[in-house]
Order: C-alpha cells, then structure tokens, then sequence
C-alpha cells in the first residue's frame, strides 16, 4: 500500500508551496489529500489563486497518513494555527516521532505551541523570532532533524517536496523524480 500524506490548507496560504510538493510526491507515488480547514472545498489563497481541496478536515481521520505537511503563506498560517484540529494533530504527531513538514511560515505553528523546543528547524526569514535559541538553521534551504522537515520558502518548495517524497520512499524514487524535474 502507498504511503499518504495530509496537506492542512486554509484560506491565504502560498499556492506553491502547496502544489509543488503535492505534484512531486505524486509523480513519486505518494497519496495527497488536501485537507480544508473548513467545509467549503475551495481556498482563497495567496495572490488570487484559488485552490481546491480533496476533502474537508472534519471527515479524514489523521492518524493513517504518513506525514503532515504545513504550507506557508502567513495569513493561511495564522488560519492554520486558530484550528485546534491542525493543533493538536502537529502536537500529537511531534510527541510520538511521526513525520511534520512545515515551509515558509509553516513552522512559526510549531513554535507556537511549544514543539520547537530542543530541535533544529528553518523557515522564512524573519519567521523565526520568538523560538527557542539555537532551533533556527538560517544557512539550510532545507533541514530535516529526525521526524520534522522544514524549509525557507517559494523558492525552495520543489526541492522540499522531492525531500518530503526521500523521506517516505526513498533515494531511488526521490531522484528519479528529480531528475524527471530537474531539480537538483
């Protein structure tokens, strides 16, 4: 069985750092579902762009995909962070080891809720004021520390997802993917 992934989407998220690394997990085989926070299937999101979801939050059980994903966007994050549902998931996942990826603005959530504390992460600069000292890996486009994947922005959502899809698949799989892409 393929291995699936939940992407939260709320109104004003990034367009990119949603569908870039949803079309490369899925050229890599992995399952997305985009996940509305709300009822309505359609996301108002960044720049104009209208996104839609597959499903809404309220009917998917989480505990059965692989990894939780975090787009950017800081209104969508702001959206993101006032569901308890989106909360208490990326809590109950970081407590137990279970795969969080959060680009851009994404892990200001993180460290929001206090799930920062003692590990290594990146994202937009400036996103980080107010974490935990030494968390913040200002040199990385993209950093994993053990379970959580973390990335700066826009411009590094391809390079994000091809890590998202080696951390679920694997080497040979993420730069096949890449190489059809050619991200490097």
């Amino acid at each position: 069985m393929s291995k699936s992934v939940v992407v939260f989407l709320a109104d004003g998220c990034e367009p990119l750092e949603v569908v870039a690394p949803t079309d490369v997990l899925r050229r890599g085989g992995v399952e997305v579902v985009l996940a509305s926070i709300k009822d309505d299937l359609a996301i108002r999101a960044a720049h104009g762009v209208t996104l839609v979801a597959d499903a809404p939050l309220s009917a998917l059980d989480l505990t059965g995909f692989a990894m939780a994903v975090v787009p950017g966007g800081s209104v969508g994050v702001d959206n993101l962070g006032k569901n308890a549902r989106v909360m208490a998931e990326l809590a109950r996942r970081m407590e137990a080891g279970e795969h969080v990826a959060a680009i851009c603005a994404g892990p200001m959530l993180l460290a929001r809720a206090g799930l920062l504390s003692g590990r290594a992460a990146t994202c937009y600069p400036s996103c980080e004021e107010g974490w935990p000292a030494d968390v913040y890996q200002a040199a990385a486009d993209v950093f994993v520390d053990e379970n959580l994947i973390t990335a700066t922005g826009p411009g590094t959502a391809l390079p994000f997802g091809i890590q998202l899809l080696r951390t679920l698949e694997g080497d040979e799989t993420a730069d096949e993917v890449a190489a059809g892409m050619l991200v490097k």
